[in-house]
């Protein structure tokens, strides 16, 4: 026999009550009907549930146990019920955003976010691209921010704002590189100075690439996971690297030393989107976060 929901409500009812006559008429049906349910839902436990005594009801070890379940397949249904009566709004939303973009767009995003309501349960995933775009294929996530559009007929992107590369390193070295080298060139770069990102982040291959080198290059292999470790080694005179223009303003407040200098026209830059699946409606949550996004971006940007 099949357990229903109705049989999980009338038992609340009863565990909150202590008693049928108050229970059923709290739940606005009869005695018999409610102890009909009461008995339905003992024969599928295969226990009693509750103690019949002369003052009302008590449960038993096996019933307190089913008490806990209830209330956990009743609060799952009352979010699931909440997120139906207002699709995209006050339920549970899961971004993925790639560890470049997270750490600076975030704080930016969140307030506005909470203060619009737009996925009041927001789970943020931060992963590497690829690892993004396979979630979001198959229904893990509901939205990615990524940096390299993806070749993916599932995906489709809205683009949020346009991210340009600066060269960091250490003040000194940027002022020798200057005297070297006169205006800032990407062919100007040796490899080898260059301290880049794990192999599979996107920001280190787009830096490789703005400089027309590949991996199998001679460069100073530092096995670094983050931005925020190449710009302290950077800032400590260890090498140059690639700093996105939404990272300048924190990552140069965390590491004193860090200088930075932009590239001449055209800018090397990367586009920031917004992914979804091709079936995912664009009105509603997703327009909303992504403007969010957008107006996030843009004021990081701006206070650069």
């Amino acid at each position: 026999m099949n357990i229903t929901l109705r049989q999980l409500r009338y038992f609340l009812a009863l565990a909150e009550h202590g008693h049928f006559t108050r229970a059923a008429e709290m739940s606005h049906v009869t005695q018999p009907a409610l102890s009909m349910q009461i008995k339905a839902l003992e024969e599928a436990a295969g226990a009693s549930l509750v103690e019949r005594t002369s003052t009302g009801v008590v449960l038993t070890p096996r019933g307190r146990q089913v008490l806990a379940d209830a209330k956990r397949v009743m609060a799952a249904m009352s979010g699931l019920e909440q997120g139906l009566r207002q699709p995209g709004r006050g339920g549970r939303l899961t971004l993925g955003m790639i560890p470049t973009v997270a750490p600076y767009l975030l704080p930016q995003a969140l307030p506005v976010l909470r203060a619009r309501d737009i996925g009041r349960d927001l789970h943020v995933r931060e992963a590497q691209t690829e690892r993004l775009l396979e979630e979001l294929e198959n229904g893990q996530l509901d939205a990615a921010v990524v940096a390299t559009p993806p070749d993916r007929d599932s995906l489709t992107g809205t683009p949020l704002f346009t991210d340009c590369f600066m060269l960091a390193g250490s003040a000194e070295r940027i002022t020798q590189f200057q005297k070297d080298h006169g205006p800032l060139r990407p062919e100007d770069l040796d490899p080898g100075q260059l301290l880049l990102l794990d192999e599979g982040h996107c920001l280190g291959d787009q830096a490789l690439e703005v400089c027309g080198i590949g991996r199998h290059h001679s460069r100073l292999d530092l096995g670094a996971a983050s931005l925020a470790t190449l710009c302290r080694l950077a800032a400590q005179g260890m090498g140059l690297t690639f700093l996105p223009e939404i990272a300048r303003t924190q990552e140069m407040a965390a590491a004193p030393g860090l200088a930075a200098i932009r590239f001449p026209d055209p800018q090397p830059c990367r586009q920031v989107l917004l992914m979804r699946r091709i079936t995912t409606a664009t009105d509603g949550w997703f327009d909303d976060l992504a403007q969010t996004l957008k107006e996030a971006g843009q004021a990081l940007l701006a206070s650069g």
